[in-house]
C-alpha cells in the first residue's frame, strides 16, 4: 500500500524555544491561574481541559503538536513516519523509540513497559477512560525492547498518531499505577492527585479544586530547565479575577482562557502589567442535547442512560427548532467580539475538515414556531408547548462564567418565544468539568436536558475527536460515568464512518468523511448545536518570557522554556 500518512508534512524536527536558560531554578517562582480549578491530575479520568493542562506540567506524551500543528518529539527520539521506517508500509503499525536516559521524577528509568502500560490502562474495559478515542482501532501495544514499543492497529491506519500524542495522551508510570486499573482507577487518590512524571515540574501538594504546588523536576532531561524553581497553579474564582491578577495587579504570571467580553479585556490591559495572547484553533462553544432521559423520577443508575430515550429531545423537530431560535451573531457580539465567529460546525478548522454548513447562522423564530406546530407541539394557556402530556420544559446547565450566564439568559428568552420553558442552572467549573463519578453535577453524568461548554482536539486532525461520538463511548455507570460521547448519540452509520476515516489515507477523502460526520452530528441530527468558534485568549505578565500560545495542544506545552525577564 502506497498511501502516505496524513501527518508526514506536518512533522517538525525541533521545538520552539527562547534563548538558552543558564541554570535550573534560577528564576525563582512562577504563578499560574486557571479560573477553572483542576479536580484531578490524571487526564485519563477527566476530559476537562483544566485537568489535561495542569497535568501536562508533570506527565508528558511521546510527541506533541507545536503552535503550527506540526508533530514534534518529546519523550520519543523522533516522530515515526513511513520515510524513517517508523510506520509500516501496510500502515498497520507504528513503532516508537524512547530517548535514552529518561528518568521519572523519582529517579527510576522510563521504559517501553510504561508506554505499553498506559495503553492497557486506558483500554481496560472497566476503566471508563476519558481519552479512549485516542486508542481507536488499536489491536495491541507490544514492547520490542527496553526503549521501543510497537502499536498495531486492526486495519491500515493512515493517521496513526492517536496514542501517546498530545496533552490528552501522556505516559503514566507503570510502577505507580499498576494497581489502579479498571474499576479501581478512580480509587487511587494518591496517584491521581500526584502522578510521577517526566515533565519540567513535580507535584509537592495538590488540593483538589483549589491549588497545586510544584517544584522543578530534578530529573528533567534538560539540566538547565525549567528556569523556575517552584510553581503555584491556582484554580477557581472567575475569568474576571484571573484577568485582573495578571493584567492589572501583577499578582500572577499567566492566566488561562479569559472568557470575557472584549471591552472588559481591553480595560484590563490598560493596567500595564501584562498582555493578552490570542489565536484561533478548534475550540467551539456549543449546546449538547441529551438523547437520554435525565429525570430524577428514574432509578439511580438508569438516569441519562440508553435505557430511557429522552421524552422530547428524541424528536428531531424539537432539537432543530431550538437551534433555529438562536441568534449566534448576537452571542458573538456580546461574548467574544473579534475573538469569536458564529459557526454551525463542531469542527471549524482546519479548512479541509470544515463543512460549508451555514444553515444555522440566521435566526428564524417564525420558522422554529412553524416547525413545532407542524410536529404537533401545541401551546397551552401558559404559553408552553406540550404533546401527549409531555411539556417542552428544559433544564439548561453550564459552568459558572459571566459570558456563559449571558448566553443562557438570551437563549432562554429566545426559547420562550417558541413556547419552550427553560430553567437555568450553573455549576462551579471545578465540579462541572471534574471526573468524580459520585457527583451528580458533572458534564459527563449529564443530569440535565441540555448543557453548554466548549472543548477542542489535539493537533490538526479531528479523527479521534469525531470518534468520541461512537455508540460505545457513552458515559454510564459501568464506565464510572466516564466517556466522551456526552449526549449519548448512537448511530451505527456514524460508527461505520469513524472506522472508514480510520483507514482512509487520502487527505481529500478524509476531509470529505470528516465533513459528513460533522454534518451528521449538527445539521442532520442537531444532537450538537454549535454556537461560537472561539479564539483562545490568555494573558501573561510582561516579565514572563518564552510564552508561545498553542491552540493545538496544551497551552502549557512549553512551560519548560518559560523564564523571567529581568
Amino acid at each position: 500500500m502506497k498511501i502516505k500518512t496524513l501527518m508526514l508534512g506536518a512533522v517538525a524536527a525541533t521545538t520552539l524555544a527562547p534563548a538558552a536558560i543558564a541554570e535550573r531554578g534560577a528564576d525563582g517562582h512562577v504563578n499560574i491561574i486557571y479560573w477553572q480549578a483542576p479536580s484531578i491530575l490524571n487526564p485519563y479520568l477527566s476530559s476537562g481541559t483544566k485537568e489535561i493542562e495542569a497535568a501536562s506540567l508533570v506527565i508528558e506524551p511521546l510527541g506533541r503538536y507545536d503552535p503550527t500543528g506540526a508533530l514534534i518529539p518529546y519523550l520519543a527520539e523522533e516522530i515515526p513516519t513511513l520515510e524513517n521506517g517508523g510506520v509500516s508500509e501496510d500502515l498497520k503499525t507504528i513503532t516508537w523509540k524512547l530517548k535514552s536516559g529518561l528518568k521519572w521524577s523519582d529517579g527510576s528509568a522510563v521504559t517501553a513497559e510504561d508506554v505499553k502500560f498506559t495503553a492497557d490502562y486506558c483500554m481496560h474495559p472497566e476503566g471508563g477512560c476519558a481519552q479512549l478515542a485516542k486508542f481507536e482501532g488499536v489491536q495491541s501495544v507490544d514492547v520490542m525492547d527496553e526503549l521501543t514499543v510497537k502499536v498495531t492497529f486492526g486495519e491500515a491506519k493512515p493517521n496513526p498518531y492517536g496514542p501517546f500524542m498530545g496533552g490528552q495522551s501522556p505516559i503514566l508510570q507503570k510502577a505507580q499505577f499498576e494497581n489502579c486499573t479498571g474499576a479501581k482507577a478512580p480509587e487511587c487518590t494518591e496517584a491521581n492527585f500526584g502522578p510521577i512524571g517526566t515533565g519540567p515540574f513535580a507535584v509537592t501538594e495538590f488540593k483538589p479544586n483549589d491549588v497545586i504546588s510544584m517544584e522543578a523536576n530534578s530529573m528533567y532531561r534538560d539540566a538547565s530547565k525549567p528556569a523556575f524553581a517552584t510553581l503555584t497553579f491556582k484554580g477557581g474564582g472567575d475569568a474576571t479575577a484571573a484577568g485582573r491578577a495578571v493584567l492589572e495587579t501583577g499578582e500572577f504570571d499567566y492566566a488561562w482562557n479569559l472568557q470575557l467580553a472584549p471591552e472588559v479585556i481591553a480595560n484590563m490591559e490598560k493596567g500595564g502589567k501584562g498582555k493578552t495572547v490570542a489565536a484561533f484553533g478548534s475550540l467551539v462553544e456549543r449546546i449538547e442535547m441529551n438523547m437520554t432521559n435525565p429525570s430524577s423520577d428514574l432509578p439511580e443508575g438508569e438516569r441519562s442512560t440508553a435505557a430511557h430515550p429522552h421524552p422530547f429531545l428524541s424528536d428531531l423537530a424539537v432539537r432543530k427548532a431550538l437551534s433555529m431560535a438562536i441568534d449566534r451573531e448576537l452571542l458573538v457580539e456580546i461574548g467574544y467580539g473579534k475573538a469569536g465567529r458564529a459557526t454551525c460546525n463542531l469542527v471549524p478548522a482546519p479548512a479541509i475538515y470544515a463543512s460549508d454548513n451555514t444553515d444555522c447562522l440566521v435566526q428564524d423564530i417564525a420558522g422554529a414556531n412553524k416547525m413545532l406546530d407542524d410536529a404537533g407541539w401545541v401551546k397551552g394557556a401558559d404559553g408552553i408547548r406540550a404533546k401527549d402530556g409531555v411539556k417542552l420544559s428544559i433544564l439548561y446547565q453550564t459552568s459558572t462564567n459571566a459570558v456563559r450566564q449571558d448566553f443562557q439568559a438570551l437563549i432562554k428568552q429566545w426559547w420562550s418565544e417558541i413556547g419552550v420553558e427553560t430553567e437555568l442552572r450553573n455549576i462551579s467549573a471545578s465540579v462541572f468539568f471534574g471526573g468524580d463519578p459520585g457527583s451528580p453535577d458533572t458534564f459527563q453524568k449529564f443530569y440535565a436536558d441540555v448543557e453548554m461548554y466548549a472543548n477542542n482536539f489535539d493537533g490538526t486532525d479531528p479523527e479521534a475527536y469525531l470518534a468520541q461520538y461512537t455508540c460505545d463511548k457513552a458515559p454510564k455507570p459501568s464506565s464510572q460515568w466516564q466517556g466522551e460521547n456526552i449526549n449519548r448519540f448512537c448511530d451505527p452509520a456514524y460508527d461505520e464512518l469513524v472506522a472508514e476515516l480510520g483507514r482512509t489515507g487520502s487527505l481529500e477523502k478524509r476531509g470529505e468523511l470528516a465533513r459528513k460526520m460533522n454534518d451528521m452530528l449538527t445539521k442532520d441530527s442537531y444532537t450538537v448545536v454549535p454556537l461560537v468558534d472561539r479564539g483562545r485568549v490568555s494573558a501573561h505578565a510582561n516579565t514572563l518570557g518564552g510564552v508561545v500560545l498553542n491552540t493545538w495542544d496544551s497551552e502549557l506545552w512549553n512551560a519548560a522554556d518559560w523564564y523571567r525577564i529581568k
